[in-house]
């Protein structure tokens, strides 16, 4: 699986998603943007781990690194590498001894985990590709081959210029919706440029 390294852009609150926050990655060596909408209490477990403050008693999610430790194990890397119906999943690779594992989990999940153990953050290509978005202050920046091209395409399909021009229109809605914290709205144009890609 092809798969882009990211670091964690930002955590945000949005009262219009009814209680919920918008974790923001970036790629670590590009422009593109994923957000992921996550609730409350792994919000609060990964802001807690990057101010660097320690709760009285341990979260869940310290004492999940806790348990791994003293296992002997380590853990690798996690991976987000799935997105279906709005939903995106995760995989946290374990290294304990010479055996590797791998352990299903939520995104918000991992991340929790990867911010305190320093390990590497991932997005598969595939999701990268369909769920991300380039912020308007790089979109000069961006390269030939980027996200806001289309493929090419074969000549029984229909016009690439309109298709181009819908896909970067709802792209540059995309960017407003999340630089606005419309997450709700955010995640229906990330559906809308899904199927403009598929179409493709």
């Amino acid at each position: 699986m092809e798969k882009i390294q990211v670091e964690i852009l930002g955590l945000s609150s949005s009262p219009s998603a009814g209680g919920a926050y918008a974790l923001l990655l970036k790629e670590s060596f590009g422009n593109r943007r994923l957000p992921i909408i996550i609730g409350a209490f792994e919000a609060q477990a990964i802001a807690l781990e990057l101010e660097g403050i320690k709760p009285p008693r341990p979260l869940t999610h310290d004492l999940l690194k806790t348990l791994v430790d003293n296992l002997g194990a380590s853990i690798k890397e996690v991976v987000i590498d799935e997105l279906t119906d709005n939903t995106f999943f995760a995989k946290i690779l374990l290294d304990v001894s010479t055996l590797s594992n791998v352990i299903d989990s939520r995104p918000s999940d991992a991340i929790a985990l990867a911010v305190r153990t320093g390990c590497p953050i991932y997005v598969s290509a595939e999701v990268m590709r369909v769920a991300s978005f380039i912020p308007s202050s790089d979109i000069d920046d961006v390269e030939p081959g980027e996200p806001l091209d289309e493929p090419p395409q074969t000549e029984k399909k229909p016009s690439k210029s309109t298709k181009q021009s819908k896909l970067a229109t709802l792209q540059n809605q995309l960017r407003e919706a999340i630089e606005k914290e419309d997450y709700e709205r955010a995640a229906k144009l990330r559906d809308e440029i899904s199927l403009v890609k598929g179409n493709n």
